[in-house]
């Protein structure tokens, strides 16, 4: 993600979001050392993006759209997928974001990739009063062993 795609970006978050960001929020996040930013591009366009921060344990999905135009074709499912993969057992061993208790696309679209909900956050959000999903994706490494400890 560089300066050059915010336009795309900008116009990707106006149409996903009732309530976008700014271009002054993704500079913001950016700017933090531990945030991330990545697009997804076909032909040079931008056509989705991510924001994550990368904690000691974790990865924390602050923002994640497609363009509506391209949505339903894995341009998601790749971009997620890319960064289940850098996952380990050993240090950062999950995703956890938040999602609008009134998104039910984004709640299927990640319970498809083994997000689980995990419990609800009661008035999250700053602009209404509507609750969020924590979700929580797990490596199968870490998976694995916490059943072990369960079972053994």
């Amino acid at each position: 993600m560089i300066r050059r795609d915010m336009a795309e970006i900008l116009c990707i978050e106006e149409e996903s979001f009732e309530f976008p960001w700014a271009d002054t929020d993704f500079t913001r996040c950016l700017r933090q050392r531990n945030c991330i930013g990545i697009v997804a591009e076909i032909s040079g366009g931008v056509v989705g993006y991510m924001l994550y921060e990368l904690h000691r344990t974790k990865v924390h999905i602050l923002n994640f759209a497609v363009a509506r135009t391209h949505r339903r074709l894995g341009i998601g499912t790749a971009m997620l997928t890319k960064l289940m993969s850098k996952l380990s057992s050993q240090r950062r061993n999950r995703i956890v974001l938040e999602v609008r208790e009134t998104n039910l696309p984004a709640q299927v679209f990640f319970r498809s990739l083994g997000f689980l909900a995990t419990s609800v956050l009661q008035d999250f959000y700053q602009d209404t009063t509507e609750d969020a999903y924590l979700m929580h994706f797990l490596t199968e490494a870490n998976e694995d062993s916490t059943t072990r400890r369960l079972a053994g």
